[in-house]
């Protein structure tokens, strides 16, 4: 059987890889390491298809290092010790260390990162890990310590275009068909800077004509993928699509369709904290004041799956899901805050109101820090009028409230203070 055209498609070498030039373009860092045949620890973060795991692989072929690949799905601690005895008994006295390589590290427990600090420290492996997650809070502190962080980027169009040309002119397979690339936006725009989403796409599309000619069009490939929409990410599941399907449904109170592209994410093998977080991020996001228990409710679910995972771990991300779904919806906190970093990015730093400062020392109280402060609780319903913001702001509003139950009471109050100044 065939493989995959983003298989066949695989760079060998570093001349061959797309993209990445800050990296491993002349002169780059990376480049520079392999090129001096020395390589340290390090761990790639970057969307899905811009070639992780084949620069992992072009490390090791280009070093002659043996290379060991875990999957952080299925491999426990034990796996993880049983690859490092193989390594330590392969190696030989003088040699560059194999190559580890972990795609989907942020999947790896902390018992499992754990296992890996003394062969890494020591040398007994040169560890490179994949992962689509920030490194900070997916990685172990001491594990991170002990490796370089390479950022990759999602391939710009030039380089999107410049790998279907060479796999229209190179695949032994695309060159027994006459295939001609007539328009590119459409498979360009679905395949999100995925190198091999790009080619999954390609792939569909070749398969699909049964002329031996074949014409890419707009058209052509928004059909294709309507008729096989998940044929064109085999091994990601559409992630992000998805993703974006769930936080959507949820914003748009759909508490059938949330579940459903719930279950999508859990059937497609991704991980419970990425699920959760994003469960906490719409509570902010998109309900908010309207309904605060959504933000408590979104965080309980993620403690809990931290504590029970797989896969009793489906029932408070259902709970969270179904209860954010069918909450009432205010962004009233999301637009005051990015009307606020819009208005700090416009206007800089403007000086603190020195009754706003705090004065330790008697030269800042003689210059007048602090003077005129009137402390809140000393008035009646602890509340007093006072300037709060510097003066060329002071009359904007950057808190528009949405008049929800909840959120209406705080809008209420605020305005009872200050007299429909606020909020």
């Amino acid at each position: 059987m065939s493989q995959p055209l983003a298989e066949r498609m695989r760079p060998k070498c570093l001349d061959d890889y797309i993209g990445q030039e800050h990296l491993v373009g002349k002169g780059a860092v990376l480049r520079n390491m392999i090129e001096a045949g020395r390589i340290t620890s390090f761990i790639l973060w970057g969307p899905p298809g811009v070639g992780k795991t084949t620069l992992a692989q072009i490390v090791a072929s280009q070093l002659k290092v043996p290379f060991f690949t875990l999957s952080a799905v299925t491999s426990g601690v034990r796996d993880v010790r049983d690859v490092i005895e193989k390594a330590k008994a392969g190696r030989f006295f003088n040699e560059n260390s194999p190559v580890l390589f972990i795609d989907e590290i942020h999947r790896f427990s902390k018992s499992q990162q754990d296992s890996l600090l003394g062969a890494v420290e020591k040398g007994i492996v040169t560890l490179i890990g994949a992962t689509t997650e920030n490194p900070s809070f997916e990685v172990i502190r001491p594990l991170l310590s002990r490796c370089q962080l390479y950022v990759l980027k999602s391939l710009e169009e030039d380089g999107l275009i410049e790998l279907l040309n060479r796999a229209i002119s190179n695949d032994a397979e695309l060159k027994e068909r006459d295939i001609e690339l007539k328009e590119t936006a459409a498979i360009l725009r679905y395949s999100g800077g995925d190198a091999r989403k790009l080619l999954n796409i390609l792939e569909l599309i070749v398969e699909s004509s049964s002329d031996n000619k074949v014409v890419v069009t707009d058209e052509i490939v928004k059909k294709s993928l309507l008729q096989n929409p998940l044929a064109y990410d085999k091994d990601g599941e559409m992630h992000y699509d998805i993703i974006s399907a769930f936080i959507k449904s949820i914003r748009g109170s759909d508490p059938d369709a949330a579940l459903y592209w719930l279950a999508r994410l859990i059937e497609g093998g991704e991980d419970p904290s990425f699920i959760a977080r994003r469960l906490v991020i719409s509570a902010s996001e998109d309900i908010g004041l309207a309904n605060p228990n959504a933000l408590l409710l979104a965080n309980a679910a993620f403690d809990a799956v931290m504590k029970i995972g797989w896969p009793e771990g489906r029932i408070p991300l259902a709970e969270a899901t179904v209860y954010l779904a069918a909450s009432p919806k205010s962004n009233s906190a999301y637009n005051g805050i990015n009307k606020a970093l819009e208005i700090v990015r416009q206007t800089g730093n403007i000086p603190v109101p020195l009754h706003l400062r705090n004065a330790p020392t008697k030269l800042m109280a003689d210059l007048g820090y602090a003077a005129d402060y009137k402390y809140s609780h000393d008035y009646p319903n602890h509340f007093v009028k006072q300037q709060y913001l510097p003066d060329r702001l002071n009359d904007i509003r950057l808190w528009e409230a949405q008049h929800f139950p909840n959120e209406d009471k705080l809008y209420k109050n605020i305005n009872a203070l200050w007299g429909g100044k606020k909020g």
